[in-house]
Parts: structure tokens; sequence; C-alpha cells
């Protein structure tokens, strides 16, 4: 996962460091890299949701994307034990964090479209859920790279993979509603950091 971390998972970060310090000593021994937990990791995201999603299996495929979730944030860990963290690490990981997020709302809507009887109304909700994700990122990204700052919002990437995650498993647990009403709420939310994050760079620029 990203060196930067999202504020739900700066909060999290000392607990998931210290179950993580000892395998991470473990692999270091072993010569691994961070860069290739990172890969590891995305592709294990990726091949699960693209898996069990479509095929109906919500609550394993969410089980096992959180596994891979978890041994992704590893490479953090990693890096800062090794001493070999880089800025190309930094890269790397924030770029396949989006190939992840886009795999899971990808499962989600093969679901939702394969189904006997297709949702294709929540299907363009989980769409735009990918597509403001995207932009959430994006936005941040490119106000960085024009040296202003964009860490405002209700929905970063941390709350947005815990909310998305806990729907689907609950649904695949057989919970009514609850996946539709995780996404319409992740819908509005992503939409709505996106304004505070253009309000927050035209602020900046226009103080400028």
């Amino acid at each position: 996962m990203a060196y930067d971390r999202t504020a739900m998972l700066k909060v999290l970060r000392p607990a998931v460091t210290r179950v993580m310090t000892p395998l991470g000593r473990a692999l270091a021994r072993l010569g691994i890299s961070p860069d290739m937990i990172t890969i590891v990791g995305t592709l294990g995201v990726v091949v699960s949701a693209l898996v069990f999603y479509p095929r109906g299996q919500l609550f394993l495929g969410t089980v096992v994307i959180t596994v891979f979730v978890l041994a992704d944030m590893l490479d953090g860990v990693l890096a800062r034990m090794t001493g070999k963290g880089s800025t190309w690490g930094a890269f790397l990981d924030s770029t396949l964090d989006r190939l992840g997020d886009a795999a899971v709302f990808s499962g989600l809507i093969l679901y939702l479209v394969l189904e006997d009887e297709p949702e294709i109304v929540l299907a363009g909700v989980a769409l735009f859920c990918l597509v403001a994700g995207a932009l959430v990122s994006y936005a941040k990204a490119r106000a960085e790279g024009l040296g202003m700052t964009a860490n405002v919002g209700i929905a970063e990437r941390g709350e947005r993979l815990v909310v998305v995650l806990v729907a689907a498993g609950l649904s695949g647990l057989g919970v009514p509603y609850v996946l539709a009403i995780g996404l319409w709420l992740l819908a509005a939310a992503s939409a709505v950091t996106v304004v505070q994050r253009m309000i927050h760079v035209y602020r900046q620029a226009v103080v400028r």
C-alpha cells in the first residue's frame, strides 16, 4: 500500500505494524523486497475480485481480498525495516492501488449484470463509485503535482475500500439490501469528496 496512508490507515498503522513486524523480519531474511510484496498483494486482490465476485461468491471473495489487502500493507513495514523504501516504490504502490480498486468494483459490476435478474441500476452505481474513486485520487495527485495539497474529503481510499468490502461480505452472508446501501452511500461520499478537493484546490489557487 502507499507509504502516505489515508487517515483511517494512519490510525491503524501502529497495530498493523506490531502484527506485521515478525513476518517482515522473516521476509527480510529471505531477501524479499517491498516491491515484490506490493506486486503480489495487488495480483492477489485483482485475481480474487475477478474470480470470486462475478461468480457470486461475495463473502469468500471478500475474505480472500482482505487477506491480500492486509498482506499488501506489509510492504511499508518491510520498507521501513530494511531501509529499502524509495520514490519508485511509492509510485509503484500508488499506481497498483488504483488497479486493485478497479478490480474490486469491476468484479462487483460483473456480478450485478450477470445475475439471473441483472441489477443494471446498481451496476451503474458501482461504476460511478469506480470513476469517482479514481477522480478522488487524481485530484490529490494533480494538486500535489502543482505544488498544492488536497488531503481533504470524507471518503479517501481507506474508507472507500472498507465500505465496499464490508458491504460485499455482508451481502454474501445473506444480509438484504446491504450491498445496495453500501454502494449508494459510497457513491454519494465519493462525489462529495471530489467536490471538497476541487474547492480546496481552488481556494489555494486563488490565494496564489
